[in-house]
């Protein structure tokens, strides 16, 4: 018996090994046939098979080099001024807005006649910003409230100012993003960094925000629009992302980045499915959309500066998008009229995509949204240490030892 296909674990690494029977319950063993003739042309057909999934992959990629519009009219190579249009008396939140793509937004939103609020981790950073926005536009109403997503209680602080202004609120565009470069570091409420700045901050951020734009949406006519910035990086994951954020938070297994990050971005767009479901249920003129901005050579990446690292970015300099290119999907969702009561849904290039599996299970989103809250109430009740207050929800919200051993992993459907 050969293990063909199985579940990673929380590390991403596949359980089983090609060649030895594993009776880890992640994956269901299929027996092995020998390599005969019989062997090839079914794997022929198997191939043949897989080309209704293949064909509009390769369609995506030409469409995407090529620029080509979709559904929308608009495609890669569109960019954030060409698919706003007048935003005057809108207000708009919009997190990791001092550089690269939500810099790029919060422009372009002002330059369209929003009121454009910037929190900010760096109050130097964020006035530069302001200052650029306004020597373009000196018209321009821009906002600067310190913030840093990483924490819990600035979170609630910002929420604070925020409400005591009495601004309405339109708009809240959820783009702040950090890629952990080096070892396992945790926030002060003891939250995996990436996850807590990624997405708990701003899962608490839009909890305490999203009834002024209920209000605001009731009181105006204007719908209120949500936009969580995620990336197709989410379905870089395979692994049960609660059991990940805990053992990696205990230190049980190695620190890996590039898995933090794709499981703090698998965690954006699950957020968006529950939350779209509770706003639709709140009866409230709000919605909420995730979207993947695409490849850009922002601060994210540039902190991997190197001779290996420019390289690659030269070789794929046809691939990437410039800022503008890049903020354009976050603008389109945000603004363009094509959007209007659409909720609950992933975009890439300025259409509608596909998420991964994972990323579409309503059950997944509903566990994430409680692992969520039981984290933001144990760490601010007081009383624990300060990384009880992230592991007891997870153990607490981990599949049972007897689902483990029935689950099943199925091929996904294109």
């Amino acid at each position: 018996m050969r293990c063909e296909r199985g579940e990673r674990d929380p590390r991403g690494v596949y359980k089983c090994q090609v060649g030895a029977f594993n009776s880890t319950p992640h994956f269901s063993p299929r027996p092995s046939l020998p390599l005969a003739a019989s062997s090839i042309t079914s794997l022929r057909l198997a191939g043949a098979a897989r080309l209704p999934c293949v064909l509009p992959g390769m369609l995506r990629a030409v469409r995407y080099l090529l620029g080509s519009p979709g559904a929308s009219g608009f495609g890669s190579r569109s960019t954030a001024e060409e698919v706003t249009g007048d935003l005057g008396a809108t207000t708009a939140i919009i997190t990791g807005a001092t550089s690269g793509i939500g810099a790029e937004t919060a422009r372009v939103l002002a330059k369209r006649g929003a009121r454009v609020v910037i929190p900010a981790r760096t109050a130097k950073a964020a006035e530069d910003v302001r200052a650029r926005i306004v020597a373009e536009c000196p018209a321009a109403d821009v906002l600067v409230l310190p913030l840093d997503l990483s924490s819990l209680a600035s979170v609630r602080a910002f929420a604070d100012r925020f409400l005591a202004l009495g601004l309405p609120l339109h708009l809240l565009v959820n783009n702040a993003g950090k890629f952990s470069h080096g070892q396992l570091a945790l926030s002060e409420d003891g939250v995996e960094m990436t996850f807590a700045t990624n997405y708990l901050g701003h899962f608490l951020l839009t909890k305490l925000l999203a009834g002024r734009m209920a209000e605001t949406a009731a009181a105006t006519g204007v719908q209120g629009r949500i936009v969580n910035v995620s990336s197709s990086v989410h379905g870089w994951f395979a692994g049960d992302w609660a059991e990940y954020l805990h053992l990696v938070t205990r230190r049980k297994i190695p620190y890996d980045a590039t898995q933090a990050y794709a499981v703090s971005k698998l965690a954006n767009v699950l957020h968006t499915r529950e939350l779209a479901a509770r706003l639709q249920e709140m009866g409230a003129n709000v919605t909420v959309n995730c979207v993947h901005p695409g490849i850009v050579r922002t601060r994210l990446n540039r902190d991997r500066d190197g001779v290996l690292t420019d390289l690659v970015f030269l070789l794929l300099s046809k691939l990437l998008k410039t800022i503008p290119q890049a903020a354009a999907t976050t603008c389109y969702v945000a603004a363009h009229p094509r959007v209007a009561g659409v909720s609950g849904r992933y975009f890439a290039d300025c259409n509608e995509a596909l998420p991964s599996p994972v990323a579409t299970d309503r059950h997944e989103a509903a566990r994430l949204w409680r692992v969520s809250e039981a984290i933001i109430d144990g760490c601010t009740s007081g009383g624990q240490p300060q990384q009880d207050c992230t592991t007891a929800p997870l153990l607490r919200f981990l599949p049972s030892l007897e689902l483990l051993r029935r689950r099943v992993v199925e091929p996904a459907e294109c």
